[in-house]
């Protein structure tokens, strides 16, 4: 386990062995697999996404998955795994979209595969799958603070779908941002997608100003929502 995405994360460093909200170990570790399978939905998007077409059901499926994980939001280990075996359908359904127009390059995380619960178990506590696998402190840095970027958009585009508003350009961020951190890029390339997530983030929230506009019911929903992710420190 290594987990850092709260601020009251071990030593300010990371939670290795439990986490200090009381998350346990297993939990953590799958949901760092959910988001992996998210990387692999994301590798061939992109992809799809270079042939104009973004892929809302990916997409939809990526902002509750990524949702899910953070702080305190889903802890039953069942649920985690059932979004993992649904997500590698997603991934599946994507992939076979592109035909033979497939990635050059597929990572782990487009090609890992299995429905036995044990094996998923197994899996997420491999060492291909944690945060620790970039052994470069600075890549690992900023493809963290990408992926936990990404989280809070996809928390607000979760929200926002809900009411009705979806943004094409916010769903193609998240597949560009999650197939990012399976390749190479210079540090200058990765503090850029960073920047992109902070602007794409303001864009997302935006469309939650949108249900304004609408019936009482849905402002609120917004409301009670609002409320919620404050709390979480969105």
């Amino acid at each position: 386990m290594f987990c850092f995405q709260c601020q009251e994360t071990a030593k300010n460093e990371g939670c290795t062995v439990k986490g200090v909200c009381g998350k346990p170990e297993e939990t953590a570790d799958l949901q760092d697999l959910l988001i992996y399978v998210c990387k692999g939905i994301s590798v061939y998007g992109e992809k799809l996404k270079e042939q104009s077409q973004v892929d809302k059901d990916a997409a939809r499926f990526i902002c509750k998955a990524l949702f899910a994980t953070i702080t305190n939001v889903a802890w039953d280990d069942d649920t985690i795994i059932k979004r993992i075996k649904e997500g590698l359908k997603v991934r599946e359904m994507v992939k076979e979209k592109l035909g033979s127009e497939l990635p050059s390059v597929l990572p782990d995380c487009a090609t890992w595969h299995s429905d036995d619960q044990e094996e998923i178990k197994a899996k997420a506590m491999s060492e291909e799958v944690r945060i620790t696998a970039t052994e470069n402190e600075d890549a690992r840095s900023l493809r963290e603070l990408l992926i936990i970027g990404c989280k809070g958009i996809a928390a607000y585009a979760d929200h926002a779908a809900i009411l009705g508003h979806e943004d094409d350009k916010v769903y193609g961020f998240l597949i560009k941002a999650l197939a990012s951190t399976t390749k190479d890029l210079s540090v200058d390339e990765m503090v850029a997608l960073v920047m992109q997530a902070g602007e794409t983030a303001v864009n997302t929230m935006a469309l939650l100003i949108r249900p304004i506009l609408l019936p009482t019911a849905s402002r609120r929903y917004l409301r009670s929502i609002s409320g919620w992710a404050a709390g979480q420190g969105f």
